[in-house]
């Protein structure tokens, strides 16, 4: 499966007319290369690949690094492709406009003034869009875990209870069965709290009729999973309860809409327009979703101002959410896979109303 990737790569190459295309940034760098380390750099050209990295990371490229040339640096990646005379003169290099900084490419104009840097946004992102089954089968396991976290941190909410304790536990539960790590900071948000979309965990205590919203995923093989849910603590309100409805609601039908094809605007406008006509658009607040992989947050966004696709392979969040201010807020988020002609739900948690 990697050189189906390294191929992909060369075919975009080929077809964006370059010479090479340098990979700098790190979770890229383990898509083509499957490389975890913290350090290093890829070059793919349409005959050769070479893997870059310093002494710290000799052994463990040897072990990972597979289809590729490798050289340990001793003063700096970039001048180890000097060192090596990996560019040709007047050759046309691309790179990602999305992650390589400014510095990094003062440097590479310097130590090459006679090549050619080109920017290509999202040229690795896209290729990486589609997923293959094992990556499908990483981002199952993570999720698997994610499920079993929920039920189990159940048991621990109650009132009187912190929500950085809560945050903590499900840290320590998601390593406990198998993760890697955290795919993000856990988000447990109580109350009034609950109105921020990305509200930190706090020492507030959660009280009896209270909404507590709990978004969290973890990593397993380099790749993430994502999940919230919103439960009560105690007798809900009926306003809660009411936008706990229209959320599960506007969630439930975006998914039935998800399918390979469909503008992810239109896909956004399924959501957004249910939470509209109930009557609470203006408190939904952000996209309504997201791709997930080797990063929390990839290509392809679901929004109302992306103007892409759903393809079958990719694998998103489906999260529409209301926010009341001085309220509190609800959000139901679910990672999907688009097969073909429609979606299959990884995330497996019960989404049913839970009162504790």
């Amino acid at each position: 499966m990697l050189s189906s990737r390294i191929q992909k790569v060369q075919n975009k190459i080929q077809e964006a007319k370059l010479d090479g295309f340098l990979i700098t940034f790190l979770p890229h760098i383990r898509y083509v290369s499957d490389f975890a380390g913290s350090a290093g750099i890829c070059l793919i050209t349409n005959k050769s690949n070479y893997f870059i990295s310093d002494g710290r990371y000799t052994q463990q490229a040897s072990e990972e690094v597979k289809s590729y040339k490798l050289y340990t640096a001793t003063d700096g990646l970039f001048s180890e492709i000097s060192n090596q005379k990996l560019f040709k003169n007047n050759s046309h290099i691309g790179i990602d406009g999305n992650t390589l900084i400014l510095s990094q490419l003062k440097e590479l104009k310097k130590l090459f003034p006679k090549v050619h840097f080109i920017p290509k946004a999202n040229f690795i992102d896209e290729i990486a869009s589609i997923k293959d089954e094992f990556e499908i089968e990483q981002i199952i396991k993570a999720s698997a875990i994610t499920d079993r976290v929920f039920e189990k941190v159940l048991e621990i909410i109650k009132p009187g209870i912190r929500e950085l304790d809560i945050a903590a536990e499900i840290s320590y539960l998601q390593r406990t069965f198998g993760a890697d790590k955290d795919a993000f900071e856990p988000i447990v948000a109580s109350g009034t709290n609950s109105a921020l979309p990305h509200a930190r965990a706090s020492t507030k205590i959660i009280r009896k009729s209270e909404m507590v919203t709990l978004d969290f995923g973890c990593v397993v093989n380099g790749y993430h999973s994502d999940m919230t849910r919103t439960i009560f603590v105690g007798k809900p309100k009926p306003k809660a309860v009411t936008i706990f409805n229209i959320v599960l609601e506007a969630q439930q039908k975006a998914i039935a809409a998800a399918k390979p094809g469909i503008s992810v605007i239109k896909l956004d406008s399924v959501a957004r327009d249910f939470i509209k006509d109930a009557g609470y658009g203006e408190y939904f607040k952000h996209s309504l979703g997201h791709g997930i992989g080797l990063q929390i947050h990839e290509q392809p966004k679901i929004s109302a101002s992306n103007k892409a696709t759903l393809r079958a392979g990719n694998v998103v969040t489906i999260e529409p959410g209301i926010y009341i201010p001085n309220f509190g807020g609800v959000r139901i988020e679910d990672d999907i896979v688009i097969r073909n002609g429609y979606a299959d739900i990884i995330t497996k948690a019960t989404k049913e109303q839970i009162v504790l």
